[in-house]
């Protein structure tokens, strides 16, 4: 058992260690065993202290259990600080900088007994700049996504069954689909951001990556997300299914599995109705665009003033409204934003959750890219809870993301709604001796 422990989800490590089968100490070191093998491939972490994750882990091992999480290591996107760890923001004008305390995120999962395991890489500031060396553990001639790439990476490499990401365009999500793991952006808001670098307040969130859909409910538990306990259903679903206005922009293969999915839903007595929207959710993708651009003109101050020579030129850019973004363009943006969440939210009556996909394709070729956010912008604009279940396969076995959508704050209907649609996915094909 002990050469398979790092391919344990952490759902199942947890159940082995309440039942005092499974120590802390051996888990973290066969997930650190597992980042030898592979790091120098993949490629997903910006900061690792062996030695005192180990120590972290034999602390755990010697107090009484806290909770789900305890003892269960968690890799740490590197724009969230940390109290033990550098954080550097992939940025030159950070190397070598330790916070010394921790982000709200970590402090919650530290205080609960989880091992912070080390960082992980990202787009320099989550959102320009300079880009991450990670790769795709399927592929590494293609991208993980971004901007939390290496959390995306590592988490469906199994090197770490749980991390934190951010997202404020796609940059949860996205990555889930590309690297083919589980992952949760929550309600807008619900975890606080305190202790992370931002882009734009309106619309950054931390991301939860789990590799099963049963970690993405203990981290919902962790951050106190969940009205009820998510529980499958003794009813047949009824799902929304939602064909974005950027529709026409989903490769062909996608959506061709896409709507296979729908058929073979609709064949074993699930409920799918089309959740449609108007031309007023035409230019919704271009005001979300507006607002995150627009946090760019205030995000990136403190650098400008204290390393200008070092700031990169994408930075530059942004604070100096390269856009020409004006008042009454961020007014309209948010106010037309505002108007399409309550239509959105209105049209999801009775449903248990909407079905879409969660990227345009496979991850591009190449590292330079981070991929699109087509089908993500939406929804962070809407500031609505989102999952990414590893559910769809392309013909040469890359992943190809489903995104489960629901009404702010009912991150509870949405896992019931996932665990209730598991045993009809092809989710979790893994085929780790192929990475």
């Amino acid at each position: 058992m002990t050469d398979a422990l790092w391919q344990l989800s952490a759902s199942q490590a947890s159940a082995l260690m309440a039942r005092h089968e499974l120590t802390s100490e051996a888990y973290v070191r066969a997930c650190l065993d597992r980042i030898r093998d592979r790091e120098a491939s993949v490629k997903a972490w910006a900061a690792l202290d062996e030695a005192d994750a180990i120590e972290q882990a034999r602390a755990c091992d010697a107090m009484p259990r806290k909770g789900p999480l305890h003892g269960l290591p968690v890799g740490v996107k590197d724009v969230i600080r940390t109290k033990n760890l550098t954080t550097q923001f992939n940025s030159p004008i950070y190397q070598g900088f330790k916070a010394g305390e921790d982000a709200h995120c970590v402090a919650v999962l530290r205080a609960m007994g989880a091992v912070i395991l080390g960082k992980t890489s990202t787009l320099e500031f989550a959102c320009g700049g300079q880009f991450p060396a990670t790769t795709n553990p399927w592929d590494v001639s293609r991208t993980p996504g971004g901007s939390s790439s290496g959390s995306g990476a590592a988490v469906a490499d199994g090197m770490v069954p749980l991390a934190l990401g951010t997202q404020t365009g796609g940059s949860t999500i996205r990555p889930a689909a590309f690297c083919g793991t589980y992952a949760l952006k929550p309600t807008w808001g619900s975890v606080p951001f305190d202790g992370i670098k931002g882009f734009s307040p309106p619309l950054d969130t931390v991301g939860l990556f789990g590799q099963s859909a049963e970690d993405l409910v203990m981290l919902a538990q962790a951050y106190r997300l969940l009205e009820e306990q998510p529980q499958v259903l003794n009813r047949p679903l009824r799902l929304g299914i939602c064909r974005t206005p950027l529709w026409k922009q989903a490769e062909t293969e996608s959506a061709q599995v896409f709507e296979l999915l729908v058929q073979k839903l609709k064949h074993i007595g699930i409920e799918c109705r089309p959740v449609e929207f108007d031309s007023e959710f035409d230019d919704i993708n271009r005001w979300q665009d507006e607002v995150m651009q627009n946090g760019g003109r205030f995000a990136f101050l403190p650098e400008a003033l204290q390393a200008p020579q070092a700031l990169h030129d994408d930075f530059k850019a942004k604070l100096n409204n390269h856009l020409g973004l004006k008042g009454p363009t961020i007014r309209h943006a948010l106010n037309q934003i505002d108007r399409c969440r309550m239509q959105f939210e209105e049209r999801l009556e009775g449903l248990d959750g909407v079905l879409t996909l969660s990227a345009p394709g496979i991850a591009p070729l190449g590292l330079e890219t981070q991929g699109m956010a087509t089908f993500n912008r939406m929804w962070t604009a809407l500031q609505v809870p989102c999952i990414n279940v590893p559910a769809l396969w392309s013909a040469t076995g890359l992943p190809i993301g489903l995104q489960l959508v629901h009404a702010r704050y009912e991150e509870s209907k949405l896992l019931s709604c996932l665990l209730t649609l598991m045993p009809h996915l092809d989710a979790n094909r893994h085929s780790w001796n192929s990475k």
